[in-house]
C-alpha cells in the first residue's frame, strides 16, 4: 500500500463509472451510488452564512428562502478517489515518455462533484483569490461503539483514512473551474479529520478572499 493512501475502513464511499460528460448534459445515473447515498450526500450551498441559493453572486434567494451573496460557497461531496487511482500515467505507442492523464474513476468523480454543484445552486466559480477549508469523515465502521467504549476519547485513530493531503490534490482538481477558477487562485487553505459520524463523504468550503488595500509592509 502506497504512503500516500489510507483507504477508509472497510470500503470507500461508491463511485460512479460514467466520465467524460459535461455539466451541461443529461445527467445519466451513475453507477454505484445508491439513492439513500445520493440523498445524504445532495450538495449544499451556503454563501454569507445563509441557506442554499445561486453560486452566481446575484442574491437569488435558494430554497432555504434566504438571499445569499457570492463570497461563499460549502459543498458536502462524495468520499474522494484515492490519488494513486486518480491519475493514471501510460506510454501512448509509438511514444518513450509515460503521459499522465486522469483516470475514467476520476472523470466520473469529476462529473459527480459538477453535477452537485449544479444541484446546489453553483452556476459559476468565485473569481480571483479563494480560501478553502476542507472537512473529511470517514466512514464509521459497523464496530465503532466497541472502539468507542475501549478509547472514547480517540477511538476513530484506529479507522483507516484517505490522508489529508492526498484528498486535498484530488479535491483541488474536480473543483477547479466549479468552485474557484483555478488552483492557483487558493490563497489559503485548511484541512481537518473529523470524527466519523455515519457515511463517508467530504465538506469543502471556498470563500472568497479580498484584495489587499495597500502594499506588504516588507516591500516599501
Amino acid at each position: 500500500m502506497s504512503n500516500l493512501e489510507q483507504p477508509c475502513d472497510a470500503h470507500e464511499a461508491d463511485r460512479g463509472t460514467l466520465g467524460g460528460l459535461s455539466a451541461d448534459a443529461p445527467r445519466p445515473e451513475v453507477s454505484g451510488l445508491s439513492s439513500a447515498l445520493s440523498r445524504a450526500l445532495a450538495g449544499k450551498l451556503r454563501r454569507g452564512g445563509g441557506g442554499e441559493g445561486r453560486g452566481d453572486g446575484s442574491g437569488a434567494v435558494g430554497s432555504e428562502g434566504e438571499a445569499m451573496t457570492g463570497d461563499e460557497i460549502t459543498l458536502v461531496l462524495p468520499w474522494p478517489v484515492s490519488a494513486n487511482r486518480y491519475w493514471r500515467s501510460f506510454v501512448p505507442r509509438g511514444h518513450q515518455r509515460a503521459i499522465v492523464t486522469l483516470s475514467d474513476e476520476a472523470k466520473a468523480y469529476k462529473q459527480e462533484v459538477g453535477w452537485r454543484a449544479k444541484a446546489a445552486g453553483v452556476r459559476k466559480p468565485i473569481p480571483g483569490r479563494v480560501a478553502v477549508d476542507v472537512r473529511l469523515y470517514p466512514l464509521r465502521p459497523l464496530d465503532w461503539a466497541k472502539r468507542a467504549e475501549r478509547d472514547p476519547l480517540c477511538w476513530d485513530d484506529t479507522v483507516r483514512c484517505i490522508d489529508l493531503d492526498n484528498a486535498r490534490k484530488v479535491l483541488y482538481d474536480a473543483l477547479k473551474g466549479v468552485a474557484f477558477e483555478d488552483d492557483k487562485w487558493v490563497r489559503k487553505d485548511s484541512a481537518e479529520r473529523m470524527e466519523p459520524d455515519g457515511e463517508a463523504r467530504v465538506v469543502v468550503t471556498v470563500r472568497r478572499l479580498g484584495v489587499p488595500t495597500s502594499p506588504q509592509g516588507s516591500l516599501l
